[in-house]
């Protein structure tokens, strides 16, 4: 290979690893920190236009230990949900704007048409995989945080 190729090679490999850095940066996460110190990191699809706040985590057969469905609110309030067309149990957790934990709805029963909610207001909602939160040890008061998410644009 003559120095030219091999200066291509070197572009191409460095741009390549770029992307991929960027790519894994980019992609929406919900770190939450618990009591004990540990942090929960969890890959999440965002869920800010009202169409997308409907239908949630519905039909989802599959949901993984480090994945989950972040809902983003324009104003912060008693946010409901419910269970419906959904076949996992999921555990729901609600977020203050001051992005600390205000209540946890656990194991939510599938395809219930029963609202769930906490007396609380939140602005966001995490819905994770059904029994995480206790054997994380995730709890009302904790701290969350964002990456790659951002609250331009949320709509009603």
């Amino acid at each position: 290979m003559n120095r030219t190729g091999s200066k291509r090679l070197g572009v191409i490999f460095l741009l390549s690893l770029w992307m991929g850095l960027l790519a894994c940066y980019s992609s929406p996460r919900v770190i939450i920190s618990t009591k004990s110190g540990k942090e929960l990191v969890l890959k999440v699809e965002v869920a800010d236009t009202p169409a997308k706040r409907e239908l949630g985590l519905q039909y989802r057969r599959e949901l993984g230990e480090d994945q989950g469905m972040l809902f983003l609110f324009p104003f912060e309030g008693v946010q409901s949900f419910w269970m419906k067309n959904t076949p996992l149990p999921l555990d729901m957790i609600f977020i203050g704007s001051d992005l600390r934990i205000v209540g946890i709805i656990h194991q939510a029963v599938p395809f219930s048409t029963t609202s769930q909610s906490v007396s609380a207001p939140s602005r966001f909602v995490l819905e994770i995989q059904g029994g995480l939160s206790r054997q994380k040890g995730i709890e009302a008061g904790n701290s969350v945080r964002f990456e790659g998410v951002s609250l331009d644009g949320v709509r009603e």
